[in-house]
């Protein structure tokens, strides 16, 4: 299931031609879905595992596309999309009675969210579990409320977000500052006048039963991937790293201090450390998740 065999986008600018390209791959039949699917469980068919994956490209796009307001490179967030697309395929049980494209798109967004956060440290997005749901969600909260056009906040909608997401209206506007430069998918695709829009090349992927539940286990892999990167740690180091960084109110250094007995300082050295093994831990357990 090799990627070399999909359409490759080379850049941003070679963006249309790529959606264009993708276009012309024919979108599948729930029947036909279900037939290919069988083959590729049954036989390990190549062929048929190339038609389930190249009649969900777009499905890939338009989730891809989502992630552009973090200024990674367009073709590097829809090369990993793509990863998590055969990942689905290669795991897909057609007999559970769902399409592919609910399925998909938990590994899609899995995939390009592992990107995402490999890129971005985990120092600028924060590391709480309500920071993660900021840092992923801001977007889309702003759009819904409908933020200005510059991207800023009027204070009534940082406190609506802010208590949505459950965390601090500071953290709210400090993120929103980071994640400037959102790109819509209602912009044209050209200058011309009446040019079609990013949206108008892309499969509609609507929230349904199944991606909740998607969501739900990608949140708990997540937290499985820590817990085991935790295990580099003693159980002082684990300890202060739980309160410095995993509690949702985290423990000032002047009460960890206290607690342990020691300096201040000490215990940012300790948190620090703590921080550098679990984010080494993490990263060899990505790479190994990844070849397998």
């Amino acid at each position: 299931m090799a990627q070399s065999n999909l359409p490759v986008l080379s850049s941003e600018s070679g963006l249309n031609r790529y959606l264009q390209e993708i276009r012309k791959f024919p979108m599948l039949h729930a029947d036909e879905e279900f037939m290919l699917a069988k083959r590729y469980q049954e036989h390990s068919d190549p062929e048929a595992a190339q038609k389930l994956i190249t009649s969900h490209l777009r499905l890939v796009a338009k989730i891809a596309m989502g992630y552009r307001g973090y200024g990674l490179p367009i073709s590097e967030v829809i090369s990993e999309g793509n990863v998590g697309l055969m990942q689905a395929v290669k795991r897909f049980e057609p007999d559970k009675g769902f399409r592919l494209a609910t399925y998909a798109m938990w590994w899609i967004r899995a995939s390009i969210q592992e990107y995402v956060l490999r890129s971005w440290s985990l120092v600028k997005i924060g590391t709480t579990a309500a920071q993660k749901r900021l840092f992923f969600n801001l977007r889309r909260l702003k759009g819904q409320i409908a933020a200005l056009d510059d991207g800023n906040l009027h204070p009534d909608q940082v406190k609506q977000i802010a208590t949505t997401l459950n965390v601090s209206e500071d953290d709210v506007l400090s993120m929103n500052q980071r994640l400037t430069g959102d790109a819509s998918l209602n912009a044209p695709m050209r200058a011309d006048e009446g040019a079609s829009q990013w949206q108008d090349w892309l499969v509609d992927d609507t929230p349904d039963q199944e991606e909740v539940l998607g969501e739900s286990q990608e949140f708990d892999e997540r937290m499985s991937l820590l817990e085991g990167a935790m295990d580099v740690l003693n159980d002082r180091e684990r300890a202060i790293f739980k309160a410095r960084r995993l509690q949702e109110n985290p423990s000032t250094l002047e009460e960890l201090a206290q607690v342990y007995d020691v300096s201040r300082e000490r215990i940012r050295q300790i948190e620090v450390r703590a921080f550098e093994k679990v984010q080494d831990a993490v990263k060899q357990a990505a790479r190994e998740q990844a070849a397998h």
